[in-house]
């Protein structure tokens, strides 16, 4: 009796992970670091150094059409740095730490891979995980998008019309911008969210939006 109340008990385990690890598509969330320091609270530069001037990774974020999101889907998973060794370069150089204190990146991952990546386990492992996300980014340099199109990192002003239009130019996908505010309460472009397929590899239209709503000007600091 007791090993069949134990089968049924891992097999009700297991189909409420798979549950909570459905959903239907990524948010691709890129980060200005110029934004996230220009703010009142400020930041700090990793150990390894000061970032490059580039749109780094903030996240790979399982969500759902409805606009909710699962999170921290599988406690038995806990981040394991030995999984993404060979990766942990990339990741210094575009997936970096701002947060203070200094760091080496470390919580930052774990973070994003806890309350995250375990919610795409069954479609992608750890290492899966954060290769995905290092390979979008490579698909597309945000920056040189808006350079090309002649908005830069200077501290200007830019209609937020202008933004979406050069990256939707160059993606084929609308995207959501998501801005903050900088010491002196000025709006400014902070974080390009895209839509990524199930599979972690390919752009995709979003099928929902966040909330939130960017001033039609916002700034561009630079970093």
């Amino acid at each position: 009796m007791a090993v069949k109340l134990a089968v049924i008990l891992a097999l009700f385990n297991l189909l409420a992970l798979g549950i909570a690890e459905d959903f239907d598509f990524f948010y691709f969330v890129q980060q200005w670091p110029g934004s996230y320091c220009d703010t009142s609270r400020s930041c700090c530069y990793p150990k390894s150094g000061k970032p490059a001037a580039a749109f780094g990774i903030h996240g790979l974020w399982p969500n759902y059409n409805s606009g909710s999101y699962p999170s921290n889907c599988d406690p038995d998973s806990p981040f394991d740095e030995s999984k993404v060794s060979d990766l942990i370069s990339r990741m210094q150089s575009n997936w970096p730490t701002l947060a203070c204190p200094s760091g080496d990146g470390l919580t930052f991952w774990t973070h994003e891979w806890e309350k995250h990546g375990t919610c795409s386990e069954s479609i992608l492992d750890q290492h899966g995980y954060f290769k995905s996300a290092l390979n979008l980014n490579a698909k597309i340099d945000l920056l040189k998008v808006l350079v090309d199109a002649g908005i830069e990192p200077n501290g200007g002003e830019y209609s937020l019309a202008s933004i979406k239009e050069a990256i939707e130019g160059a993606t084929g996908q609308t995207p959501f911008i998501e801005c903050n505010n900088d010491s002196s309460g000025n709006g400014q472009l902070y974080q390009v969210y895209l839509c990524v397929d199930t599979s972690g590899s390919e752009f995709i239209q979003c099928p929902v939006f966040p909330r939130g709503k960017c001033p039609p000007t916002i700034q561009f600091p630079s970093f």
